[in-house]
């Protein structure tokens, strides 16, 4: 599971997809003018959220 934490505060933040209870993955969105989103998607493909915030920045994640 993609745990995300906060380079500031250290909070840490884990998150499922409410439809199957799968946990969410990393990924990034590539957008049209090039720019990268880091966003969680649900694995089997129910949806897919911007990543968390805390202390008013994206919360980091590791890919392992």
């Amino acid at each position: 599971m993609a745990t995300y934490e906060c380079k500031t505060c250290g909070m840490s933040v884990n998150a499922t997809c409410g439809k199957c209870n799968k946990p969410l993955e990393n990924d990034v969105l590539k957008k049209d003018d090039g720019s990268e989103v880091q966003i969680s998607k649900c694995p089997v493909g129910h949806g897919k959220i911007k990543s968390p915030m805390c202390c008013g920045a994206d919360m980091a994640c590791t890919l392992s």
